[in-house]
């Protein structure tokens, strides 16, 4: 059942959103809505680490595929995933 949301944004902001959804000929509710779906939709960090693993899995079992061994450890990849972060912004 569809919910009602009300937001609070800038005239100008709203104003500008409103020119970028027509130029892509859909509206800005449309747009909104499409977006808190996706956000809604996102894989959390465990869901990803399990994905990888499958992944990795399946390469391994594959014909002359091989992962060596390695095993992914989630607080390395999350690590190198803030590393990143902070040099764009650094």
């Amino acid at each position: 059942m569809p919910v009602n949301l009300t937001l609070a944004v800038d005239e100008r902001t709203v104003e500008r959103a409103r020119e970028v959804a027509r130029q892509q000929g859909t509206s800005l509710n449309a747009l909104i809505r499409e977006y808190i779906e996706v956000l809604a939709n996102q894989s959390t960090g465990d869901e990803l680490l399990n994905e990888f693993q499958e992944l990795w899995a399946e390469i391994d079992r594959s014909p002359g595929g091989s992962s060596r061994g390695y095993k992914f450890d989630r607080e390395q990849l999350y690590e190198e995933r803030l590393g990143r972060y902070k040099g764009k912004r650094g």
